[in-house]
């Protein structure tokens, strides 16, 4: 199985730890593109007036800093993107706490599509960056598009013959759409909040549900291999799901909940 998340636009930057090497990442054939990537972010980073790369980054005037960090990527402290990655997804998932056994299944199950680096497993140590998938980077273009063209090799080894759960937030998920022989066996999920009988996508409740509900499959364990199997499977694990139709990019399944 093969479970593919955000990044978190919120991260803790390591104090310590080995500068960055792309050669020892996960998915050795994304390093050319990686690179890049990560040296036209270092191009407007570091010849750029800081207000123009903040302004192109999607940076407000508060954030400028991040435009000296991402200047410093070559030579910054890495550590594990499950630890660098802060945002309420991740908080939720709180994949430290795990027990040995779920984190071996963390490492082979959860894939990260991120600006910077395509995709990467948790263990991958990258340092702090600031790098949206819809920024347009000059040299490289739109990066959600310029990721499109390039992911699916790698999203196809991840997943083998096993199910993909693409639980990515709609500017991630346009890094990679699926072709027809593999939407067959990808769900994605939508989690609904219900209140007083009416029910609305809250972001908040979306990303701490679904980090919540990465939690309960890694520690349950169990694989299923198709859709309405990991409806029922979900189902067992405590979750209200609802299954829609099969359509060009999976089969849609809401999950709804009343409180976090």
């Amino acid at each position: 199985m093969l479970i593919l998340l955000p990044p978190s636009e919120g991260k803790r930057a390591p104090r310590r730890g080995r500068p960055l090497d792309l050669d020892t990442l996960a998915f050795p054939g994304l390093r050319l593109h990686r690179g890049e990537v990560l040296d036209a972010l270092l191009a407007l980073c570091t010849t750029a007036e800081p207000a123009y790369a903040a302004q192109v980054l999607g940076l407000g005037t508060t954030q400028v800093g991040e435009v000296a960090r991402n200047a410093a990527l070559p030579t910054a402290p890495t550590a594990r993107a499950d630890t660098v990655y802060s945002g309420v997804l991740y908080e939720a998932l709180d994949l430290g706490s795990l027990d040995a056994a779920a984190r071996r299944r963390a490492t082979s199950w959860l894939a990260v599509t991120s600006g910077l680096f395509g995709l990467l497993r948790p263990s991958d140590r990258v340092p702090a960056y600031r790098l949206s998938g819809d920024v347009a980077l000059p040299g490289i273009g739109t990066v959600s598009t310029y990721w499109s063209r390039r992911l699916d090799p790698a999203v196809r080894e991840a997943a083998g013959r096993g199910l993909v759960v693409d639980l990515r937030s709609s500017t991630y998920a346009s890094f990679w759409r699926p072709s027809a022989d593999l939407a067959r066996r990808v769900v994605t999920v939508r989690v609904l909040h219900e209140s007083g009988g009416t029910r609305k996508v809250v972001s908040h409740f979306n990303k701490a549900t679904k980090g919540r509900l990465v939690r309960s499959l890694l520690a349950d364990g169990g694989a299923p291999g198709s859709p309405a199997r990991f409806a029922d499977h979900l189902t067992a694990l405590g979750w209200k799901v609802e299954e829609g139709p099969a359509g060009g990019h999976g089969t849609r399944l809401d999950v709804v909940v009343g409180e976090l």
